[in-house]
């Protein structure tokens, strides 16, 4: 059984697992690499998704959409993507559609978190 930070991070993701049981395992993987490469981050619901919080600034989010699992970067423009993965036409926002568990792999997700999260711990 996973544990959530704080009660409406539990309460949302159980709705996430009633709803739809495969998106919450693909939800559950993402969430397990962020706190995999840092066991302090903070967890929240904004935004109508589950945010991740590193020294009071917002790193990353797993966002539900209708047809994939959107998982977001603040500062993804600053991210290397070297396979071309990261979507997004913004100033900093960033993110990578999550349609199948294959595509957690596929899409090297945990190479993107780890940047993401080393560079939150450089951003002023």
């Amino acid at each position: 059984m996973t544990t959530f930070s704080p009660p409406r991070v539990t309460n949302f993701m159980q709705d996430i697992q009633t709803l739809d049981g495969p998106w919450y395992e693909m939800a559950i993987q993402i969430r397990d690499m962020h706190f995999k490469c840092n066991p302090n981050l903070v967890e929240d619901i904004k935004y109508g998704g589950l945010v991740f919080n590193q020294n009071n600034k917002l790193i990353s989010g797993i966002f539900f959409r209708k047809a994939h699992i959107s998982v977001e970067f603040g500062h993804g423009a600053a991210l290397s993507d070297p396979n071309s993965v990261l979507e997004g036409k913004g100033k900093d926002r960033r993110h990578i559609k999550v349609r199948s568990p294959n595509d957690i792999s596929a899409k090297n997700i945990s190479y993107y978190v780890q940047q993401a999260l080393a560079e939150g711990t450089s951003k002023p």
